[in-house]
This record gives structure tokens, C-alpha cells and sequence, in this order.
């Protein structure tokens, strides 16, 4: 019967990958969490109070849920692209030109 490995180890290949993973799946949920609150909580639970302020002419809340949460998921994907090029030269698996 085949032993388990051992988590314990040196850090090699393996354990760089699975940094490597445990960064790049930390970087996502942070990401869905902003785009969570940003799209459900302003676009909807908030939406009365942020209705009070205005926003290029429209009210804060209208502006979150019909245009808003859009922009910030752009801008999200814009963020998780450069964010994931740091982490790749910091883990080494960057694409060299």
C-alpha cells in the first residue's frame, strides 16, 4: 500500500503550485465580494438610502443597479488581469516575451 505524501515537506513544485492556487482562488473571492456588494447590497438592499444622493444626475441606487455594478465588473476584470500578472512573476509562471 502507497503512502500518502507528506504536506509537511520541502517547499518544491508541488507546494509552489498550491500557494500559487491558494492566491489566485483568494484573489477571486475577494473580487466576487466587491462585485456582491457592489451589485446586490447598493443595487438592492441599499437602494432607498443610496437614493438619496445623486450621481450624474441620477440617484445613487438607480445609478448602482442599472449601470454601476456593470462599470465595476469591467473594471473588476481589469483588476484580476493585472493582479494575476504580479502573481505570476512572483510564483515564477510568467509568459516571457
Amino acid at each position: 500500500m502507497a503512502e500518502k505524501p507528506d504536506d509537511t515537506g520541502p517547499v518544491g513544485p508541488s507546494n509552489n503550485a498550491d500557494a500559487y492556487w491558494r492566491a489566485n482562488l483568494l484573489l477571486v473571492a475577494c473580487l466576487l465580494m466587491v462585485w456582491f456588494i457592489v451589485s446586490f447590497v447598493c443595487g438592492i438592499l441599499a437602494v432607498d438610502y443610496l437614493n438619496q444622493f445623486r450621481l450624474f444626475g441620477f440617484k445613487l441606487g438607480f445609478w448602482f443597479s442599472q449601470q454601476g455594478s456593470i462599470y465595476l465588473f469591467v473594471l473588476l476584470i481589469f483588476i484580476y488581469v493585472w493582479q494575476m500578472n504580479r502573481l505570476d512573476k512572483r510564483f515564477g509562471v510568467d509568459e516571457e516575451e
